[in-house]
């Protein structure tokens, strides 16, 4: 009975997100079409919307440990679900993501996404989409902000292992910025491919940065260190089995 009426909950939560993003990106559309600031400022609204309803809706609490930069910086993220991408945006001030072209055509996110800085990046051969990638992101270094990359090129759910594409790499070594590793266990409680939402506290931790001008051998091992191993501790602090 407990667990229906949690899958209830959720299942209200998630409708009630996605209505109030549409709403809330329409209404600040044809301000954010035209200022970078306002997108941005719309977007925190979205994410402090989540924060505030997943607390009473469904149990999940949230928490940003550790220092979030505010400089020019590249972010290298552990990828659980949709709530780290909240989380983290929410806590920079420029945050700016390397997202996958086809999402330009989406309605208003699209166009959110633009506005912001996000820099949109095509599939494909693995040598040419990473030399396109650095390409298109030293184009977008124009547009100052924290560019926030998932290592492992997609969600990833607890207990899974999978690869740090080497495309993280090239483009430390091409941006020349330090780069702040992020670890978290959101997927403990927000699952990949579930309607359930688990109460709990869902962790965002920045860690110590890793400065910038390491050979990329050197800095790829010490990210994927950094972030797995606090990774897992957060997962472990929120009972999931090690």
């Amino acid at each position: 009975m407990k667990m229906a009426v949690q899958w209830v909950r959720s299942l209200l939560f998630i409708v009630q997100m996605y209505l109030a993003m549409a709403v809330m990106g329409i209404v600040f559309l044809p301000f954010a079409l035209f200022s970078a600031k306002a997108a941005r400022a719309a977007s925190k609204v979205f994410c402090a919307w989540v924060r505030w309803s997943a607390a009473w809706m469904v149990g999940l609490r949230t928490e940003i440990r550790g220092t979030p930069p505010v400089g020019a910086v590249m972010i290298a993220a552990k990828h659980q679900s949709f709530l780290d991408i909240i989380l983290i945006f929410g806590a920079v001030p420029a945050g700016k993501f390397i997202m996958k072209r086809e999402l330009l055509w989406t309605p208003v996110l699209g166009q959110y996404a633009l506005r912001m800085g996000c820099i949109p990046v095509d599939r494909g051969k693995r040598g040419a989409a990473i030399k396109k990638m650095v390409g298109d992101v030293a184009r977008g270094a124009q547009h100052p902000g924290q560019l926030i990359i998932y290592p492992q090129g997609t969600r990833v759910a607890p207990g899974v292992e999978a690869p740090y594409k080497i495309g993280t790499g090239a483009i430390y070594a091409a941006l020349g910025q330090d780069c702040v590793p992020v670890a978290t266990n959101v997927g403990v409680f927000w699952p990949r491919h579930s309607i359930l939402r688990k109460p709990g506290l869902a962790v965002v931790e920045f860690l110590p940065v890793i400065e910038s001008g390491l050979r990329r051998a050197e800095f790829m091992a010490r990210m994927e260190r950094d972030v797995e191993r606090a990774s897992d501790a957060l997962m472990q602090e929120a009972g999931f089995p090690q």
